[in-house]
């Protein structure tokens, strides 16, 4: 009993001289930590104990990198909204100079100043006859010239291609330059040769002492024919001069050691490699053909009539506009015909 009073009885602050109260004990399995601070809470089985440093940052979606601070990324224009964007002034420009002129056209020929039906002046020029016989010559000097310059132009890429002479690569650039010049340019300087009064006529003139002299075929369709195919072998040879100059001059060489002919060469080895190139060149002129119009009036051949020359002699000289609108939409659909049928031709060649 006096034991267990002694054991109540707390011992006087003097008996412990100045040393502080005991900290509490911790609860078992713990440290004692002194005047240490209170742990901090433990993390989360599985996560390192970072101490005071802050919790971890938000992390972003999978697949996007940290930006840190800087601003978020400013939205993408689809590309395909862009192209169009750059697109749209070129298309408008070429609607408002190109397309309404000849949607203006196509309205013409659908609705006549005189009244009737909307197909009524199409049925008039059908029916015509000067209709038919200026198609008909339209078409006929077309494939004329076209056949004589690929015939002309072939020939002469032959020999500035693999003839060796002097002046062949300036030949060559005379070429490129000859294409842009106008049509009636060279329809003039036919005239000064064959003309009525031209040199040649002039030349017989004054060693026979006749009236006039005998050259009169420039007035006449086959006249027409001759300015077409001067001017337009230039755009016949001009692709078939760059097939030639990609083909393998080995193979000549073989054929040749072989004792084959220089005709024999041309058909099996330089005309196969040429022939995309002929088409192409073929196809072109074939448009431009049906729709030369210079020429025809610069030679004074009165009674040739091209699709060309009866717009303008009905737009010009009847003021027959519906019909003139009929004739130039038949030209068109023409011409846009062909030219597809060039641009088909001319991927496969590869031009």
């Amino acid at each position: 009993m006096a034991e267990a009073t002694r054991r109540a009885v707390p011992v006087p602050a003097e008996h412990r001289g100045s040393a502080p109260d005991p900290a509490p004990q911790s609860p078992a399995g713990l440290e004692e930590r002194g005047s240490a601070p209170d742990p901090a809470p433990q993390t989360p089985a599985g996560l390192k104990d970072r101490g005071s440093a802050p919790g971890p940052a938000p992390q972003t979606p999978a697949g996007l990198e940290e930006r840190g601070s800087a601003p978020g990324p400013a939205p993408q224009t689809p590309a395909g909204l862009k192209s169009a964007l750059w697109a749209l002034p070129p298309v408008v420009v070429l609607g408002l100079v190109f397309l309404y002129p000849l949607v203006l056209v196509v309205q013409q020929s659908l609705s006549p100043e005189n009244g009737g039906g909307a197909f009524d002046a199409y049925a008039s020029v059908f029916a015509s006859q000067s209709f038919r016989e200026a198609l008909g010559t339209t078409v006929w000097l077309a494939v004329g010239a076209t056949a004589g310059c690929l015939v002309l132009g072939f020939v002469l890429a032959l020999i500035i291609a693999f003839v060796p002479f002097p002046g062949a690569r300036a030949v060559a650039k005379f070429i490129d330059v000859f294409l842009s010049f106008p049509s009636f340019l060279i329809t003039l300087a036919l005239l000064f040769v064959y003309g009525t009064v031209g040199m040649a006529n002039g030349l017989v003139t004054d060693l026979t002492g006749a009236a006039e002299g005998p050259f009169h075929f420039l007035a006449t369709p086959w006249g027409v024919l001759l300015a077409e195919i001067t001017y337009f072998t230039p755009f016949v040879m001009r692709p078939l001069l760059a097939a030639f100059s990609q083909l393998d001059t080995a193979q000549l060489e073989v054929a040749a050691g072989l004792g084959a002919r220089p005709a024999r060469i041309v058909r099996q080895v330089i005309l196969p490699e040429a022939l995309p190139a002929l088409a192409a060149g073929g196809s072109l002129v074939l448009v431009m053909c049906l729709n030369e119009f210079g020429i025809v009036l610069f030679t004074g051949a009165k009674d040739v009539t091209t699709l060309p020359m009866l717009i303008y002699g009905k737009a010009i000289l009847e003021s027959d506009y519906a019909a003139a609108c009929v004739v130039a939409v038949v030209n068109i659909a023409i011409s846009v015909g062909l030219f597809g049928l060039y641009r088909v031709v001319g991927k496969r060649a590869g031009a």
